[in-house]
Order: structure tokens, then C-alpha cells, then sequence
């Protein structure tokens, strides 16, 4: 994974609420197991009509919102449990995704895949949506290390919690693997040193 440190950028307004995860990418283009390609179906029967053509009134479709940062209505990825949601949204662009709150699974998928939720006051995420909406060319300042997000020149910033050992495989790129890996030398040690006592009790 990319290492995630701090962000800068636009946001795309989602003020919808429970918003599951067969919205986010439908059933029946979950038949391929690789994610590559998976954002061209993001929202994807929001996004064009039964003719395929693109539903302008969707705000994927608005060419004035952009931005690696979706900022949506509470209770985001609700509904299965399927990965391919993470999956759907960072192969689209999405760094972060800021909600008043996460499915629990939703939010492991999305940790797990690079993908930053970032879990805010529902008066927090009413003020961003509002000025977002309004000022498309807002930014967002995201800071992992001191588990901040704030909108750039105005005074409107708020913590957010995230998982320790999370926050450590974000920050460092890692996957679960890569952890492991970065610990080898101490998991060696260890094996080494238990070993050493258990031929002395015997």
C-alpha cells in the first residue's frame, strides 16, 4: 500500500445517508477477484441509466466536485460485508472517506485496503457538506500523525479516532504481511530467546 501521512485536496459531496455497499458497487460485478477496474462501477447504477448513459444529477458526474476525499451522509458501507467496496473506491481515486459513521466491517475493509475513514461529528460533517457543496474548490487538510482533518482557511477542524495499529500500517504503507515482515528481526529474537529457556527448564 501507499504510505498515508497527511492530504491535501477538494472533496466530492455525498450527503446521502445509509448508503450500503451494493450502492457503493453493485453484485453483479463482483464475479473478478482483481481489484483493478473496479472504479468504473463505483456507484455505478447512480451514475448512468439504464441506457448507459451518464445521469448528470449525480455528483460523480458534476465536473465541479473532484478531489481524493468523499465526504458522505452517516452510516456509510452499511449492508454485506463485501471488500470489493474498498476495493471500488480507491481504484476510483478516494484517499479518505469522512462520515458521521462507518459500518464496522465497512471500516476494517476500508483500513485494510488504504483507504482512510475518518469518522466525525454529525455537526462537523453538516458544516463540511455545506461548505463543500457551496465552494467546490475547498480543500481538505488531512493529518494522519495528529489524527486531524480540517478545511483549509477557515477555523473548522476536528480529531478523529483510528486503530494504533492501523494508524502504524498506514503510515508505513504497510499490509498485515509487510508488518510482519518489518518485525522479523524482533520475532527472530524472540524465537531464539524461547528457546534458549526452554532447553534450560529441561
Amino acid at each position: 500500500m501507499e504510505k498515508f501521512i497527511t492530504l491535501q485536496s477538494k472533496a466530492v459531496p455525498l450527503p446521502m445517508e445509509n448508503i450500503d455497499t451494493d450502492q457503493i458497487i453493485p453484485a453483479r460485478f463482483l464475479k473478478v477477484t482483481n481489484k483493478i477496474g473496479f472504479g468504473n462501477n463505483l456507484f455505478r447504477d447512480w451514475r448512468y441509466d439504464e441506457d448507459n448513459q451518464t445521469i448528470a444529477s449525480f455528483v460523480l458526474n458534476n465536473p465541479k466536485y473532484s478531489g481524493k476525499v468523499l465526504v458522505a451522509g452517516d452510516n456509510f458501507g452499511c449492508g454485506s460485508s463485501r471488500e470489493h467496496a474498498a476495493w471500488a473506491l480507491t481504484d476510483y481515486g478516494f484517499k479518505v472517506i469522512v462520515s458521521s459513521y462507518f459500518a464496522d466491517i465497512f471500516k476494517g475493509n476500508a483500513l485494510n485496503n488504504g483507504l482512510l475513514p475518518i469518522q466525525v461529528s454529525p455537526k462537523f460533517l453538516k458544516e463540511v457538506l455545506t461548505i463543500i457543496t457551496k465552494n467546490p474548490e475547498t480543500q481538505l487538510i488531512v493529518d494522519l500523525e495528529t489524527q486531524t482533518i480540517e478545511v483549509d482557511g477557515l477555523n473548522l477542524k476536528e480529531d478523529f479516532e483510528i486503530d494504533a495499529y492501523k494508524k502504524l500500517c498506514m503510515i508505513n504503507g504497510y499490509d498485515d504481511i509487510d508488518f510482519l515482515v518489518s518485525n522479523k528481526d524482533k520475532i527472530e529474537a524472540f524465537e531464539i530467546n524461547r528457546n534458549k529457556k526452554e532447553s534450560i527448564v529441561i
